[in-house]
């Protein structure tokens, strides 16, 4: 009798507790999604007012070409001369990775409703300590909030690029631009750039001609490289 009663006590106790079991489940499950998509500096609040306050003395019409991701976005100096035929924006913010893309799509991505957003970002990610399913995993994030608002939007991967500074990361590098690149073959909206491929030399190492002094980011020679990887796809 006892065990009995101490059952039916439990069943009772769990179906009146049902309901709050089930929102505070959803509370503390929203919680941590929420949590995994936070800015990786605090820093970028700042870049991110500066764009919001170019935008508002110079309001961006729809349409754009929107480029965004980290430093080799944002040293992109002569990408509207690259692209002199297209209604180009830079949106980089040195040193950032895919997540903060992510938290800062509703202000500095879905505003302007770009027809085309090319993404340049994972080589910090990896950097970090990240490893290609992270990569994978958060670019799908990225396209499914940018989707959700744009849905004809279309969304080009720059590769993570080879570079001298962080060759010994090659591998797991080359492994997310593989796992990126089979993603995007399953929709139409999104497209991946092979930029990896034509920065390497004959012994498939980086080419030095490409780089500035520290070895990480890009010269003219080495944005040419890109230049003519994207035309094509404008």
């Amino acid at each position: 009798m006892m065990h009995t009663k101490m059952g039916t006590t439990s069943n009772s106790g769990n179906q009146a507790l049902g309901p709050l079991h089930a929102c505070l489940l959803s509370y503390l499950l929203l919680g941590c999604a929420t949590a995994k998509i936070q800015p990786t500096n605090v820093k970028w609040e700042a870049a991110i007012e500066a764009f919001e306050a170019e935008d508002e003395a110079h309001p961006v019409q729809p349409g754009s070409v929107l480029f965004i991701g980290s430093s080799s976005i944002r040293m992109w100096e002569s990408l509207p001369a690259d692209f002199p035929k297209a209604k180009v924006l830079n949106r980089g913010f040195g040193g950032s990775q895919i997540v903060d893309s992510i938290y800062f799509a509703d202000r500095i991505i879905i505003p302007y409703a770009p027809k085309s957003i090319f993404l340049y970002a994972g080589d910090n990610d990896i950097a970090k300590g990240k490893d290609a399913k992270t990569v994978l995993r958060d670019f799908k994030q990225f396209a499914k909030k940018v989707h959700r608002a744009l849905p004809n939007a279309r969304i080009y991967f720059i590769a993570i690029k080879p570079s001298i500074r962080r060759w010994h990361l090659a591998a797991e590098m080359a492994k997310a631009n593989s796992l990126v690149e089979a993603f995007t073959q399953g929709d139409e909206r999104l497209d991946f750039v092979d930029i990896w491929t034509p920065m390497l030399d004959e012994t498939n190492r980086p080419k030095k001609s490409l780089f500035i002094d520290d070895g990480l980011h890009m010269n003219h020679e080495g944005y040419e490289v890109w230049r003519k990887a994207i035309l094509p796809l404008l």
